[in-house]
């Protein structure tokens, strides 16, 4: 088998295709989430702090500016305001995905539990041999 047809026959199987697409979903929602973190929560939070979490660092060492006044060396800055900001992103996707999986879980669990429905009843052939069988052993 020649490696076109293995990699045709690989590409094509259910799971890989499913695997695509469930990456392709997770980058959209990942934007969503990323801009539902930083549009709509951020703010509301910011506005408790009164502050701004990008704002939030801790200067290690200052620019330094040439006689002009222009940046020679950038400030080295640890900006752990975005890192809050990731951590709320990075909580809410979990809390999201959490809910899926336990959405999923308790389907699954339902069906589990449902009662197989009663056999069918035997036919009238069946029947009449048991009651044959039954006499005869009296």
């Amino acid at each position: 088998m020649s490696i076109g047809k293995e990699f045709k026959e690989f590409a094509i199987k259910g799971n890989v295709v499913d695997l695509a697409v469930a990456v392709i979903i997770g980058g959209a929602f990942g934007k969503i989430v990323a801009s539902f973190v930083a549009d709509i929560v951020m703010p509301l939070i910011g506005m408790l702090f009164k502050a701004d979490f990008t704002d939030w660092k801790f200067e290690l060492k200052p620019a330094v500016l040439d006689a002009a006044g222009a940046v020679q060396t950038a400030a080295v800055e640890l900006t752990y305001g975005n890192f809050i900001t990731v951590v709320v992103d990075f909580l809410i996707v979990a809390v999201a995905i959490f809910m899926v999986v336990k959405a999923i879980n308790a389907s699954k669990k339902k069906e589990a539990e449902a009662p197989a429905p009663p056999p069918p009843p035997p036919s009238e052939d069946v029947v009449l041999l048991r009651e044959i069988r039954d006499l005869l052993r009296k």
